[in-house]
C-alpha cells in the first residue's frame, strides 16, 4: 500500500513542480507527459535501488502512476477549467506587430525566443508576423501576415 500512496504523492508533486517551472519554447511534451515519464522511471529506480527489490511493488507503482495519468486525462476531458489548470492555456505573444508584454512575462518568453521561432518559418522581420502564440506544449506557433507577404511578392 505504501508504494501506491508513494506513487500518487510523487505524481502530484512532480506535476505541480513542472507547472510552477512553466513552459519553455520548443518543448515537445506537455507537463502531463513529463510527469508520467519521469515518475515511472523514478519508481522503477526506487524499487530496484532501495532495500525492497520486489517486482510486485515496482509493478504496483507503475500501474498506480498509469492510473493517475488516466484519471487526469478523464478530468481534463470532462472539465475544461481543469484542463486549463493541468495543461495551461495558449498565450498570444505578438499580435499585429505589438508585443503582448503581460503574456510574455507570464510565459517567461523573450522577444528573441519569438523571433527564433519566426526564423524557422523563414520570417526575418516583425512585420511579416501576424501572430505569435505560445502553445500549451511550450512550442511557439507563428502565423504569417499574408498581406505583407503578398505585397512583397
Amino acid at each position: 500500500m505504501y508504494t501506491v500512496l508513494h506513487g500518487i504523492a510523487g505524481y502530484l508533486l512532480l506535476f505541480l513542480t513542472l507547472r510552477v517551472l512553466r513552459r519553455r519554447p520548443g518543448a515537445q511534451m506537455t507537463p502531463f507527459e513529463f510527469v508520467l515519464i519521469f515518475l515511472m522511471g523514478g519508481v522503477i529506480i526506487l524499487t530496484t535501488m532501495d532495500d525492497d527489490h520486489s517486482v510486485t511493488n515496482s509493478t504496483m507503482g507503475v500501474i498506480t502512476i498509469g492510473l493517475m495519468h488516466r484519471l487526469f486525462a478523464l478530468i481534463r476531458q470532462r472539465f475544461p477549467r481543469a484542463a486549463a489548470i493541468i495543461d495551461g492555456e495558449t498565450l498570444v505573444l505578438l499580435k499585429d506587430e505589438q508585443w503582448q508584454k503581460e503574456a510574455m512575462k507570464g510565459g517567461a518568453i523573450a522577444d528573441d525566443d519569438v523571433m527564433a521561432a519566426a526564423r524557422t518559418k523563414g520570417l526575418r522581420t516583425l512585420q511579416a508576423i501576424k501572430y505569435a502564440v505560445l502553445e500549451r506544449n511550450g512550442a511557439i506557433s507563428i502565423v504569417k501576415d499574408k498581406q505583407r507577404q503578398d505585397q512583397k511578392g
